[in-house]
């Protein structure tokens, strides 16, 4: 698997740079729950989606490009399978709530039912569950509190979502609100751009601290709301392939670069 991904996954660096966060107090905002609803209206009527994701930049200390097929499913089902040059897939990921499991297909090496975020963060560098990973493709939040959302200025609206802090913006002063960026506390930034129907097509994720991922991710062939049934969220692995554990999938690196 390592000799394979080291030619398939190429250098890159990530081009899209961070917006600029409003800092400071901010105002109350008396508009903070129609610009939620605007803002979060097309991801909201997400419960199935699938797309095509081209990912390159840092992480675990290492350069990588990458391109992978996803299917999500609410409330916490996802299916992420990463594209080799030719052949097999290089690992098929699966998740149902918080229970995992992992396939490389080419070594015939199967993880199965691991915590979820912990297996993603093995293979991809980024400590995301299933859930997790849907908010973050379709640029979503949880329950940002209009109780407590700030304003700065006219363009710009913050509002806490947990231990998240949503960050909304509109253009022009008439243009639609949308949810720009959003932060978790000692974890990562992730900003949204390129919005097509509601919602993004590019995603900039960098770990808080930083240091430990920096990675663009470009969507594409993005079908919402198509049948995705449970069989999805399945392996089927051809055979009895040979355990793996986390901890050897930690050693192999994010996408077993090292």
């Amino acid at each position: 698997m390592k000799a394979l991904l080291c030619a398939a996954l190429l250098t890159a660096s990530c081009g899209t740079p961070l917006l600029k966060l409003p800092i400071g107090p901010g105002t109350p905002a008396a508009d903070a729950a129609s610009v939620i609803d605007q803002a979060t209206s097309a991801c909201r009527a997400v419960n199935t989606l699938t797309l095509e994701m081209s990912v390159h930049g840092t992480a675990g200390g290492h350069r990588l490009r990458g391109r992978l097929s996803a299917g999500l499913a609410k409330p916490a089902s996802a299916r992420l399978e990463a594209a080799a040059p030719f052949g097999p897939p290089v690992f098929v990921f699966v998740a149902i709530n918080d229970d995992a499991s992992l396939l490389l297909p080419r070594d015939r090496r199967v993880l199965e039912h691991g915590k979820a975020v912990d297996v993603l963060e093995a293979v991809s560098g980024v400590p995301l569950g299933a859930a997790g990973l849907r908010s973050l493709v379709t640029g979503c939040a949880d329950k940002p509190d209009a109780s407590d959302a700030v304003a700065f200025g006219d363009d710009w609206r913050a509002a806490p979502d947990g231990s998240d802090n949503v960050y909304f913006r509109r253009e022009g002063g008439n243009g639609t609100w949308r949810i720009v960026s959003t932060t978790k506390r000692a974890a990562w930034r992730a900003d949204y751009s390129m919005f097509d129907n509601g919602l993004p097509h590019a995603v900039r994720l960098v770990s808080q601290p930083a240091g430990r991922f920096d990675l663009q991710m470009e969507l594409s062939q993005v079908d919402v709301n198509v049948p995705l049934g449970p069989e999805a969220f399945r392996l089927t692995p051809a055979g009895t392939p040979t355990p793996i554990t986390l901890e050897e999938l930690r050693e192999s690196g994010p996408l077993g670069v090292k």
